[in-house]
Parts: C-alpha cells; structure tokens; sequence
C-alpha cells in the first residue's frame, strides 16, 4: 500500500524545511546543548506559528487538530533538521491534557497551541527531557497524572541536545485518560527518526559522490552502493508504516512504525558514520547533532523490543 501526500501536505512540508533551512539551526543546536535557550525559544515560537503544535490541540482550545497525519509530515521536517527541544512531549503533554477537566484544559491547552508554553512528560522510572526549558512538567505513571513542581539537577545526555531531567514529587493530580497519549508519543516520535534518518542518508549520498579514492568518487563502489541503498530500503519501507499508522491511530501501528523508524534511523546512523569515516565523529563537521539523536530516539517512548513486542500481541489478539 502507498500513502502519497496530498499538495496541500507537501506544501506544509517545504514552508516548515524552508523556514528550518533559514533558521541555522545547527547554531541553534548548539546553543541548546549549553543550556542556552534563548535561540532555541525564538526557533520554537516560529514552528508554533506554523501550526505545528496546534495540530495536536482541540479546535475548542484554539487548536487546528487533531491532525495526526499533518502533525507527522510536520515532524518528519523537525527531524531532519534535528531541531531540539521537547518536541514529542509538547505534543504528548496536549493529548493528555485534552482529556483533563475542562477548566484545567481551557488553561493549559491554548499556551500549548502557541507555542506559548513548553511542555515535557517524564514516564514512570524516567527523565524527563528539558525539564530546565519547559514551564510545564507533567509526571505521567500507571493510573496517575500530575503536574510537577518543578525539577532537579540536569543529567548527561547520550544526545548533548536533548537535556534530561528529573522531575520533583508531589502537584496537582489530574484525573485523565491516558490511553491515547502513548499512541501520538511513538507516532510523532517514529516521525521525527524518519526525518533524522533521511538527513543523515541525504548528508552521505552527498559525501560519497564528492569524496574521491583511487581516482573516482567512493560512491561508485559497489559496497558502498549496497550500504546506502539498504538504508534507503529501510527507510522508505518505516515511510507507509508511519502514515499508516497516522490513519488509524491504533497502538499497534504506532509501536510498528516507531520500531521501523527508529530502526531505519539507527542503521542509516552507523552507515553514515563509516563512510564519513573519522570526519563523521568531528564536531566541525556537523554530523554529530544528527547521529546521536537517531541513537537517543531509538529508545524514547519505547525501545525497539517493547514495540516489536506490542505489535506481535495485536497480531496474537486479531487471529
């Protein structure tokens, strides 16, 4: 089965890669990993504008969604420009709080929206990511959902973009269903491993074709040939799972596109590392922001035998 975008979700997708694109986002980056926020916040506020955020926010709470699909395409861009910050958790931290109290949704939910407000949500046992940037900070284990006081010290990260946290006990309960939330942290998750993994292909391709050896460019031999078209195949093949799964909203296709994707985007990582060879592992380059967040997402929301493992018990239950 093919899932093709329509015009006006292609022309979403190039207003969000034309704005990252003049945006320099690897400075962005970088100022993110030191903990300075400030280029990160104008960044944020400019993919609010967008929409982006919106997609995941009720209309009756000044949002545009719910939109799975476009919020995807939105976060398949966010991805390949690596943009940091708590991206999922926004949109996670939306999608629980729709289903809170009206009054508590009616305050919380339009900052969201607008980007007005960052979000994060720390899973049980768990840190919760740029819990030092966002305002808001939501403590989400079995059967309780609450609203943290604030956070501690800030933890080494494999990712330096992605600044983990822990989240401080006590704040307010919210009664919530949560069943739905999981579903739009691995889709949007799957998303933005897919955007890593095809920046990372797109960065390689590239090298190869100028870098030469013996005379000719190394991306005429064969062997490299073969790494980057597996990548290729891995990726294009995690690409209808992920607006599958973007249709239905059911857990199962969520986990079966996050697991491809981050997959994709892992193995797409390890080639583009060995055939950058010791260039890829220099911070001057520049491939760095991208390598280590295909490894950090692989285990976010899910690592890849928790979904493989939910997608096998769909399976069991539907026979």
């Amino acid at each position: 089965m093919r899932f093709l975008l329509d015009a006006e979700q292609r022309a979403f997708a190039a207003s969000l890669d034309a704005l990252l694109t003049s945006a320099d986002t690897p400075a962005v980056i970088r100022d993110w990993s030191r903990g300075d926020h400030a280029s990160g916040r104008a960044l944020w506020s400019r993919v609010a504008d967008a929409g982006v955020f919106a997609l995941a926010v009720p209309e009756a709470h000044e949002g545009l969604g719910p939109h799975p699909v476009e919020l995807a395409v939105a976060f398949v861009e966010l991805g390949r420009h690596a943009v940091p910050g708590p991206l999922v958790e926004t949109v996670t931290a939306a999608v629980l709080l729709t289903g809170a109290d009206p009054g508590t949704a009616e305050r919380l939910l339009p900052g969201l929206a607008s980007g007005e407000t960052m979000a994060t949500v720390a899973t049980e046992g768990a840190h919760a990511l740029d819990g030092d940037a966002a305002a808001l900070r939501i403590s989400w284990e079995p059967g309780r959902v609450r609203l943290s006081p604030g956070h501690g010290p800030v933890r080494p990260s494999l990712d330096p973009a992605r600044r983990l946290t822990p989240l401080l006990p006590g704040g307010d309960l919210l009664a919530i269903p949560a069943d739905q939330a999981l579903t739009w942290a691995r889709l949007a998750t799957a998303a933005q491993a897919l955007g890593v993994g095809l920046a990372l292909l797109g960065r390689t391709v590239g090298y190869v074709g100028q870098r030469t050896q013996f005379g000719v460019p190394v991306g005429s031999f064969q062997a490299v040939k073969h790494r980057l078209a597996d990548a290729r195949i891995a990726l294009e093949f995690a690409r209808p799972l992920l607006f599958g799964a973007a249709l239905t909203m059911e857990p199962a296709d969520a986990a079966a596109a996050k697991g491809a994707a981050c997959e994709a985007a892992y193995t797409t990582a390890r080639t583009a590392l060995h055939l950058h060879g010791a260039i890829g592992y220099t911070d001057g380059y520049g491939l760095g922001p991208w390598l280590t967040k295909a490894r950090a997402l692989r285990t976010a929301w899910g690592a890849p035998e928790e979904c493989r493992a939910l997608v096998l018990s769909a399976g069991d239950r539907r026979r």
